[in-house]
């Protein structure tokens, strides 16, 4: 391993910029040649952790290497794994919650009682959560760690909270949960402790005798799991069974629980440690978003929603027993709007009673409808898993999976109307092909659709395609471009930072909310009833959302009144006049805090973005304007002038 890495230095110092993977590729298997007997081949994937591991353990080593800045730079460049993993200008960490009832039973989504709802055990994020038992300081922390061990920069962290339904776990746990994502977070700095928070926790769950090795989870989950595959049970009375009346996962649960004042600590650590939150976004569905839910979650200092539409066909989600109305969709997106939120929206070709036909209209419904018009979206082929309400109509033969051809024809009609202010994050599931019983199995359907589109010559506006990625950006070719668009609540402003041929280095959303709508959302939020807040709840039939959240009830009782007016429920944080800033981008390689980038970070174009999206509010006659601000950014838009003001940091125009 050093005689590799003292040959790959060596290369470095001769040419003076990163080794591209031929390169790197013919030392490694050079020295490979030269390895005789017992010793193991080296590995590219192996090569950095070494390097990291010498240069803190053995510093003599180390420094006669004679290694400066620059040079471990080209290096960390060149042995760098997966380098599209920070390629956003973030680190993207994500983690699940533990299993625990869902008040809703989609036909098509997964019952795997090992996971939460919709989630099966063999997708990696699912992987790393069981791994650590669902403790969130576990897969913060050596998720952090695996980036670093690849060569990505961690100090800049987006948290992706997946599981089902946020808001079906109680309170307490909510609450405990981001408690310790900032301090896995806070903590990431400092080896010392973070080592024994992780001996500590790993060594309570294995006293509590909760199992995390695959064939013990298996036997675990084998006898309730059977039940619902062959409909003897459901998914909430399997999870009551196995986590409900288990003592391990009842001794774990017990010291689940904090309050809010416990989270706002660590997001005043966190605003000034060395591993940031620059952005926390929360998984839920349209029907449990109200006024006291986002509260709730700007509270917890979150900044994205995920919702799960699936399809804009009401007759289609009616017969996938989606137990929401677009009515409640369309409340959902404009009240998560008015509070700043960015909107990441899932839709699904291909359920139950879906056409390729209607599926496209569909889509089109979603980035052309004034009510809706997400900011990013998840766009992927509903899977057929084993145990779902769907098994059973497929053996009917009520439904069938579209051809290859026909899925690939959807998705490119969809990808070629997603607007130049939408980003299309993905197209699969990380399902395992094993588990899908039929349908699209092909990991890499997403290049299909670009093969696709590239036959066609259509031209792509939607942002992940134009994303520069880990190129350098020549900031005297970008030009600063303006799309405006309506939607039913706001005038919305996407300023992006445009390279000759499109390509895009940055960008700002900036909404203007309308009065009216910003009157008739607090008016709502007093009581939580009709277009801002109940209406999804209302399209839910009262016996099944009570059945629903009894069996949440029964493996450990919620306490909203305990702790209800830390966020109070009539809350309303926005007044007329005030513009929001919804997100400001910049991407480029990660760049550490403070320190230059070969990319866009770093730069000012930021900071020009914000000031441009301050003048427009200005010209539009606003008076004020927030920034919905993540708990590591706040030092960062204070330095522009924002004020804390409530949820928000908030600079007077």
């Amino acid at each position: 391993m050093r005689k590799t890495l003292e040959n790959i230095l060596a290369a470095l110092r001769d040419q003076e910029t990163p080794l591209d993977a031929n390169a790197l590729d013919r030392i490694i298997r050079a020295r490979n040649r030269e390895l005789r007997g017992p010793v193991r081949a080296v590995a590219k994937k192996k090569l950095l952790p070494f390097y990291q591991r010498v240069k803190e353990e053995y510093p003599d080593l180390w420094r006669s290497w004679d290694i400066d800045g620059e040079l471990e730079a080209l290096l960390v460049r060149t042995l760098r794994m997966k380098p599209m993993r920070t390629a956003s200008g973030v680190a993207t960490v994500t983690v699940l919650t533990k299993p625990w009832p869902c008040s809703s039973a989609c036909l098509y989504c997964p019952n795997d009682v090992r996971m939460p709802k919709s989630y099966l055990a063999d997708e990696p994020a699912c992987q790393r959560a069981e791994r650590n038992w669902f403790d969130p300081y576990l897969q913060v922390a050596l998720r952090l760690r695996t980036l670093a061990d690849m060569g990505h920069t961690t100090d800049k962290v987006e948290l992706i909270v997946l599981g089902g339904t946020w808001t079906d776990y109680p309170r307490e746990y909510r609450f405990w949960f981001m408690r310790e994502l900032f301090r896995a977070l806070n903590e990431a700095g400092c080896k010392d402790a973070q080592e024994a928070s992780i001996a500590q926790r790993s060594t309570f769950y294995e006293r509590c005798g909760i199992v995390r090795e695959r064939d013990d989870l298996t036997a675990f989950a084998r006898t309730e799991q059977g039940k619902i595959t062959r409909g003897e049970s459901s998914y909430n009375q399997a999870v009551r069974a196995l986590y409900g009346e288990n003592p391990s996962w009842q001794a774990a649960g017990a010291r689940q629980e904090a309050t809010l004042a416990d989270v706002e600590r660590e997001h005043e650590r966190n605003a000034h440690a060395e591993h940031r939150s620059v952005g926390l976004v929360i998984e839920t569905r349209p029907d449990c978003i109200t006024a006291h839910s986002l509260t709730e979650m700007r509270a917890l200092g979150a900044t994205k929603v995920q919702i799960g539409i699936q399809s804009l066909n009401q007759d289609i989600l009616d017969a996938n027993d989606r137990r929401t109305s677009i009515d409640a969709i369309a409340c959902a997106f404009g009240l998560a709007r008015l509070f700043g939120f960015k909107i990441h929206a899932h839709f699904m070709a291909n359920l139950y009673g879906a056409t390729p036909e209607r599926d496209i209209a569909g889509y089109r419904a979603l980035v052309g409808d004034k009510r809706f018009l997400p900011d990013e979206v998840k766009m992927y082929p509903c899977a057929l898993v084993d145990g779902t309400g769907l098994v059973k109509k497929w053996r009917e033969g009520t439904w069938q999976p579209y051809t290859e051809d026909e899925l690939i024809g959807v998705l490119a009609k969809n990808m070629q109307v997603t607007p130049p202010y939408v980003r299309v994050s993905r197209m699969i599931r990380d399902i395992s092909s094993h588990d899908i019983m039929t349908g699209n199995k092909k990991v890499n359907l997403r290049q299909l659709v670009d093969e696709e589109l590239a036959r066609r010559g259509t031209a792509v506006a939607e942002i992940r395609t134009r994303e520069i990625g880990t190129q350098g950006v020549d900031l005297g070719d970008l030009a600063l471009a303006e799309f405006p668009y309506e939607t039913t609540v706001s005038s919305e402003r996407f300023l992006q930072w445009v390279t000759p041929d499109g390509k895009i280095a940055g960008f700002l959303r900036l909404s203007l909310p309308k009065a009216d709508a910003i009157a008739a959302a607090r008016a709502e939020a007093e009581n939580e009833r009709g277009a801002f807040g109940s209406a999804g709840r209302e399209a839910i039939p009262p016996e099944s959302e009570n059945a629903s959240h009894q069996a949440a009830r029964d493996i450990a009782p919620a306490s909203e009144d305990a702790q209800s007016e830390l966020v109070p429920r009539s809350a309303f944080p926005l007044s007329a006049g005030e513009a929001m800033i919804r997100e400001v981008h910049v991407y480029g390689a990660v760049a550490a805090l403070g320190h230059a980038s070969t990319g866009a970070q770093h730069t000012g174009l930021g900071r020009k973005l914000v000031a441009r999206a301050c003048d427009i509010a200005r010209e539009a006659g606003y008076e004020r304007i927030n920034v919905i601000s993540a708990i590591g950014t706040r030092e960062y838009y204070a330095s522009l002038g924002f004020e804390q003001h409530g949820l928000y940091q908030q600079k007077r125009l």
